[in-house]
């Protein structure tokens, strides 16, 4: 008996009870008078008792009727909720966006990113990871997260790599530094000077002793670290001076330390990945424009910050 009973003749009881009307129940399902009232009569039939009890054109629940909308109600209210989401996922009202990113964004420019984001989609809901690039990639190319922020060069099968504006070099220093005055500084400066260098795996150290070799110039490396926030933290504990990007170091900037861009044409690379093959989710397209304004933003302001500092 159970199973005989289909979700036509279920979906015509829920109308009737909600319209009032066989009438109003045949323009919520789209469908003519009779055929609600065939139903009805067959859901009746199939479940042994009575629904309405029929006065003219009248239909009046039972209380049988009354207990079974009951237990319908919140079902069918899950699905109105659910086409509504749906609906609101076409316009990138809804949904959830995936992000990774490396750690040395994660303090500055992806927080105002997703603050933009975010803003234009309150019921968007972002999960963000911090993790190194190599594994950024292994997890965008297995889909774990619809979009990802890595460090160049990077070489990964199954993903897509769209390069960002270059990220300027900045130096990190003690605002007791007898440097920390200037607007900028040249490497040729800091011979001898104490510094927290990145890791000899990452590109930018490979940049940065490059640069340095071909100026001559050899300061006294004091600590090495993997991670940019280390070797800004490391600087604001007095350990030394550190390179770094200007947006990695812009959080760290207070009465005790500053930043300041470097002279010469060093630069951090960065890059928006993901998934490949295959269609991209919306949000993580809309994301990654958003990232590319707020960067482009940042670099306005810190032209501007440049002309002003005498």
């Amino acid at each position: 008996m159970r199973h005989s009973v289909n979700l036509r003749q279920i979906e015509a009881f829920y109308s009737v009870m909600r319209a009032g009307t066989v009438v109003g129940a045949a323009q919520i399902m789209s469908v003519t008078q009779p055929a609600v009232s065939r139903s009805i009569a067959h859901l009746e039939i199939r479940i042994g008792y009575q629904l309405f009890e029929r006065h003219g054109r009248k239909l009046v629940p039972t209380p049988e009727a009354q207990a079974l909308y009951a237990e319908l109600e919140p079902i069918y209210g899950n699905l109105d909720r659910i086409a509504q989401v749906a609906h609101d996922i076409g316009l990138q009202q809804a949904g959830a966006l995936r992000i990774a990113t490396l750690p040395a964004l994660s303090q500055s420019l992806i927080p105002r990113t997703v603050a933009r984001f975010i803003a234009a989609r309150p019921q968007v809901s972002v999960l963000i990871q911090t993790l190194p690039s190599r594994q950024i990639a292994e997890m965008i190319a297995t889909k774990q997260f619809d979009i990802g922020v890595v460090e160049l060069p990077l070489s990964q099968p199954s993903i897509s790599i769209e390069p960002l504006e270059p990220l300027e070099l900045a130096l990190v220093m003690p605002a007791t530094h007898r440097l920390a005055r200037r607007k900028r500084i040249s490497l040729k400066e800091l011979d001898g000077e104490r510094m927290i260098m990145l890791s000899r795996h990452s590109y930018m150290r490979y940049q940065i002793d490059d640069a340095l070799s071909k100026l001559h110039v050899f300061p006294r490396v004091v600590a090495e670290t993997p991670s940019s926030l280390i070797a800004c933290s490391l600087v604001a504990a007095g350990v030394g001076m550190s390179f770094v990007t200007r947006v990695t170091a812009e959080p760290f900037a207070n009465a005790d330390v500053v930043v300041r861009p470097v002279m010469e044409a060093v630069d951090g690379r960065c890059a928006i990945i993901f998934p490949y093959p295959g269609k991209r989710l919306a949000l993580a397209e809309t994301f990654a424009a958003d990232l590319r304004d707020e960067l482009q933003l940042q670099q306005m302001r810190y032209a501007k910050e440049g002309k002003d500092r005498p």
